[in-house]
């Protein structure tokens, strides 16, 4: 049953900040490597773009490129349709949900995986995906029309990759809506401190300095980035408004879930997130400044 409590201000992103890690350790992850490689994909790049985006079917880069955002689309076209014709979107769902249930044994251990508060957590996280939408969110749709794994651990990774993707889509729109295009709102990203940092971004989006630093221009001309790089005072407000027009927008599972679910989903989520970074999830140069 939904609480009928009042959902305190950016409560659902707060969850959010700490459900969102659990799904994302796997991507960072030597086991990911490994079982997309017996997948038959072995470049690293090649194999997000194909796990990500299989659930979507054996779709195209234009497909790719639009749902990611913010990956130049030549280095989406130089791995996809490649990948579908060493594998299929099958067979990298089936490596893609291996390489979380190893990756999360190694970061947790079996007796976090198997506590009575990992299954409150899968409980509580599926619950909320219950207010999700599908309208508009393509890369959410896709994933919910998969099966929930009967395992506790594994159907929480699933209902954070629900909720991941749900607000993922949402976040798009207040993209195009702010009139940011993938580059510009990767480097307003950086700039603010909480995103990928510039070394991450480069290594992985495949944008040359060239291209950031048109994007950079293009911005300034906005006001929205100083000389030096940085957010000026009306760029930080463009990210509060990003940030708050995508809480609207993906508020659904929060309110369904409802204030005392979200509050106890977040302190679940914290302490398994909590483990996971202090186990070494994240390489430490890929974000921040």
């Amino acid at each position: 049953m939904t609480s009928t409590s009042a959902l305190p201000e950016n409560a659902g992103r707060q969850c959010h900040n700490v459900v969102n890690p659990y799904h994302s350790t796997h991507y960072f992850a030597p086991e990911f490597g490994e079982e997309l490689a017996k997948a038959g994909i072995e470049n690293r790049r090649a194999a997000y773009f194909a796990a990500r985006g299989a659930a979507m079917g054996a779709v195209g880069p234009g497909t790719i490129t639009a749902t990611f955002y913010n990956f130049h689309h030549d280095l989406v076209a130089q791995h996809v349709p490649y990948v579908w014709t060493v594998t299929t979107p099958e067979a990298v769902l089936e490596a893609r949900l291996r390489a979380a249930d190893a990756t999360l044994r190694r970061l947790l251990g079996d007796a976090a995986l198997e506590s009575p508060e990992m299954a409150e957590a899968a409980e509580l996280a599926l619950r909320a995906t219950e207010g999700c939408a599908r309208q508009a969110r393509p890369l959410y749709a896709a994933h919910a029309d998969l099966p929930v794994p009967d395992a506790p651990h594994l159907a929480y990774w699933h209902a954070a990759t629900l909720l991941r993707e749900h607000r993922g889509d949402g976040h798009l729109l207040a993209l195009l809506d702010a009139e940011l295009d993938g580059l510009e709102a990767l480097v307003t990203h950086t700039a603010s401190g909480r995103g990928m940092s510039y070394q991450g971004a480069m290594a992985t989006r495949g944008w040359s300095p060239e291209d950031w630093q048109a994007a950079q221009e293009r911005l300034r001309s906005r006001g929205l980035l100083d000389a030096e790089g940085e957010l000026t005072e009306a760029g930080v407000q463009l990210r509060k408004d990003l940030e708050r027009h995508t809480d609207r927008l993906d508020r659904g599972p929060y309110e369904h879930l409802g204030a005392e679910g979200v509050a106890r989903l977040t302190e679940l989520a914290t302490g398994f997130t909590a483990a996971a970074l202090s186990a070494g999830a994240f390489p430490a140069e890929m974000f921040g400044k």
